[in-house]
C-alpha cells in the first residue's frame, strides 16, 4: 500500500468496522468534513491523521503497523503553525492529548518554556495570550492545556522532561507567577511516573540545544521549529534525538539536586517580589 492509497483503505476499514464517520472522526479529534476528504483522498493523511483514525477504528496491532508504514512513507511531515491558527489553537491541545493518551513512554526536551504538560494556568495563559487569540479562543485553548495534564496521573505511563537553566529564569509572568511555576515544577517531579530534570548553565555540556522536542514511544519525535512543526517517524531519525536527549540527561539535575536548585530560584522570585 502507497500513502495515495491510504484514504480510500482507511474508509473501508472504518464501514468493515461497522462505526459511522462522525464517531470516528470525534475520537479522532477533527471535523467530519476533514475526515471526509481523507478518506476520498482529496487530502493526504498525516501520520498522527492515520495513527487517530486507526486507533479510533480499533483495529488490530497487525494491521495499525501495517498502515503506520505506509503513512511514514514520508520520513518527515511540516504543518505551519498558522494552520493550527486556522484550527483553533485548542483543537491542537486536543489533538496532542490524543497522542500522549496513545503514548506510554514520553520525553521531551525543552529550552524556551516550561513544558505544557507541566505549566500553570497563569503561565499558560500568559503562552497563548501572545498569540493575539481571542478571548473565547484563549479561554478554550487554556483549558484543553490544562484537560490534557491529567495523563500525569496514569501510573501506567512514564514521563521524562529536560529542560535548561534559561527556562526557569525566562520572565513569561510576574516574579510572584513565576515562583508559583517553580513551586508547581518541584510538585509534579515527586510524582513517582515523572522525572524532571535541569541542564544548569555552568554544566559542560557536549550537546547544542538547537530545538525542542518531544519522543512518543520511539515511534514518532516532534519538533518545534520557528514556522512549523516537524513530525519524524524515520527509525534513523527517531535514534538521533533519542542519543541527543540521553546525552542531555546525563548532565542535567534530578531528583534532589534538581528540586533545590528550582527552589532557590523561585526564592530569589519571591525576594524580588518583597523588594519591589
Amino acid at each position: 500500500m502507497n500513502k495515495a492509497q491510504l484514504g480510500p483503505a482507511l474508509r473501508a476499514l472504518r464501514m468493515a468496522s461497522g462505526k459511522e464517520a462522525k464517531a470516528v472522526a470525534r475520537s479522532a479529534v477533527m471535523s467530519a468534513s476533514k475526515l471526509s476528504k481523507l478518506e476520498t483522498g482529496r487530502t493526504a493523511p498525516s501520520v498522527t491523521d492515520v495513527e487517530r483514525i486507526l486507533t479510533a477504528i480499533g483495529v488490530s496491532e497487525e494491521i495499525k503497523a501495517q498502515y503506520m508504514a505506509a503513512a511514514r512513507a514520508e520520513a518527515t511531515e511540516a504543518t505551519a503553525w498558522r494552520s493550527y491558527r486556522r484550527l483553533g489553537y485548542h483543537r491542537k491541545q486536543q489533538q496532542i492529548q490524543a497522542l500522549e493518551a496513545q503514548t506510554t513512554n514520553l520525553r521531551l526536551f525543552q529550552h524556551s518554556l516550561v513544558p505544557g504538560l507541566l505549566q500553570t494556568h497563569d503561565y499558560i495563559h500568559a503562552v497563548f495570550a501572545r498569540k493575539r487569540l481571542g478571548h473565547e479562543e484563549l479561554a478554550k485553548t487554556v483549558q484543553a492545556r490544562l484537560a490534557r495534564q491529567a495523563v500525569l496521573l496514569d501510573a501506567a505511563k512514564s514521563f521524562s522532561f529536560i529542560i535548561t537553566e534559561s527556562v526557569l529564569r525566562w520572565r513569561i509572568v510576574p516574579s510572584t507567577l513565576m515562583a508559583q511555576q517553580m513551586d508547581a515544577l518541584i510538585t509534579v517531579s515527586r510524582r513517582p511516573n515523572v522525572d524532571v530534570r535541569v541542564m544548569p548553565l555552568t554544566a559542560p555540556q557536549t550537546e547544542f540545544p538547537g530545538h525542542s522536542f518531544s519522543i512518543k514511544d520511539d515511534r514518532m519525535v516532534n519538533v518545534e521549529a520557528i514556522h512549523a512543526e516537524l513530525v519524524v517517524t524515520d527509525p534513523r531519525d527517531i535514534e538521533l534525538y533519542v542519543r541527543k536527549f540521553e546525552n542531555f540527561a546525563a548532565t542535567a539535575l534530578a531528583g534532589d539536586e534538581m528540586r533545590a536548585m528550582v527552589a532557590s530560584i523561585r526564592d530569589g522570585f519571591l525576594r524580588e517580589q518583597e523588594s519591589g
